[in-house]
């Protein structure tokens, strides 16, 4: 077993407890939510229960106010499988308002956060663990990101960090696999998607027939990177729109699929406004797109690369920026720029290429982007090179591994 590797975030999760008595911890399953629970020092005083274990789920249910009534700082993992429980929370939150009271976790959140909304407004914050970023397996959890660097003082710092290889693509940001806890990824994968299927969706959601689901997810696997024309994806997993759209939002709230919406800050007529669609983790992505098998080639290699930054900076922004929005931007038949960070209202448009060299007219979008939005800091084009080169008063050429440093 590999040691606990500590996670942005959790600078993020000390400052919420600080100030709100509810905080809410989610994430896709499998992430290290409970391991971080369980691990991180300034969490450890905490009084920790576990409803994923039978017992500790039936004494709860028989008398909640039993187990919240010591006052001791309490932290409830998988808090979905008792949503009756939010209420007893709201109770003891209004008759003792303290910051720091309860601290809830869960993976399938589809039951958690509809009753939150209703019990909890104003009394909870939500978090929320990406998988594993590349900086937290080489263990600079602690350390600023380059972007944070680069926000502060106009520079990127210089690391001796190695470039992005397409085995860690592969391999995505799930702790076992990251952190080669397994020896097989592909099998730990089959796994992984026949216990969410099975265990996640089955239990908590109605899905008349598994196969189309299944089918479903590996079709936006597919699409990945892409922008999502939901009727088009129906009509190909031969279902219905208003069960394609019900079948997003439960991988959507489960954490298994990201939808990228548009930045429309922009004044365009011809400004796409549907959301591109990303599954979680690269290493999912390789694995339901057959990847696993047959290599890193062809063109699923450019939206491998850009899955794989996507959750980089996910990771990222929700350990230093978690107010800050990641968009994407296109002008229909014009200009595209991959990801745009929006970081108190002034972006930063970032476009990945996956090849170690770049052309002139790979700039195009970025270059479009800053002439149309004076307010942006600057345009980045991430390519997987070594060299840092300021092209322009707002445009830089950045090597990937510096960028997710």
């Amino acid at each position: 077993m590999t040691g606990y590797k500590k996670r942005g975030i959790s600078g993020v999760l000390v400052n919420a407890l600080d100030n709100m008595p509810v905080v809410v911890l989610s994430g896709m399953r499998q992430t290290g939510k409970s391991t971080l629970l369980v691990n991180e020092p300034a969490l450890r005083k905490r009084r920790y229960v576990n409803l994923d274990d039978f017992n500790t789920l039936e004494a709860f249910r028989r008398n909640p106010e039993n187990f919240l009534s010591t006052g001791d700082s309490i932290t409830i993992d998988e808090a979905q499988k008792l949503p009756e429980i939010l209420t007893v929370i709201k109770q003891f939150v209004d008759r003792k308002r303290r910051a720091g009271q309860f601290l809830l976790s869960g993976s399938a959140n589809f039951l958690l956060l509809k009753n939150i909304a209703e019990s909890l407004a104003g009394r909870a914050v939500y978090l929320t663990l990406y998988p594993f970023t590349r900086r937290e397996i080489s263990g600079r959890a602690k350390e600023n990101p380059a972007l944070v660097h680069f926000i502060n003082k106009g520079s990127f710092p210089e690391t001796k960090a190695k470039p992005v290889t397409q085995k860690e693509i592969m391999d995505g940001g799930m702790p076992a696999i990251a952190l080669k806890e397994v020896r097989d990824s592909h099998v730990w994968f089959r796994g992984y998607e026949q216990t969410y299927l099975e265990r996640d969706i089955r239990s908590l959601s109605q899905v008349a027939d598994l196969v189309q689901f299944r089918n479903l997810l590996q079709l936006l696997a597919l699409r990945n990177g892409q922008i999502l024309k939901q009727s088009e994806l129906a009509r190909d997993a031969k279902l219905n729109v208003m069960t394609t759209s019900r079948y997003l939002a439960l991988l959507e709230t489960s954490f298994v699929i990201m939808r990228l919406p548009p930045y429309l800050r922009n004044r365009s007529s011809r400004l796409v406004k549907s959301p591109k669609i990303y599954i979680t983790d690269s290493g999912l992505a390789g694995y339901l797109t057959a990847i696993k098998k047959t290599g890193l080639t062809g063109p699923l290699t450019g939206m491998m690369w850009e899955n794989y930054v996507a959750q980089n900076l996910q990771g990222i922004l929700a350990s230093h920026y978690p107010e800050a929005t990641l968009t994407y931007w296109n002008v229909q038949g014009r200009y595209e720029v991959d990801f745009i960070l929006e970081i108190d209202h002034e972006p930063i448009a970032i476009e990945v290429k996956s090849n170690s060299r770049w052309q002139e007219n790979d700039l195009t979008g970025l270059k479009a982007f800053l002439k149309t939005t004076p307010k942006c800091r600057a345009g980045i084009l991430a390519y997987n090179g070594h060299e840092v080169l300021k092209l322009d008063k707002k445009l830089w050429a950045v090597p990937l591994h510096i960028l997710l440093y």
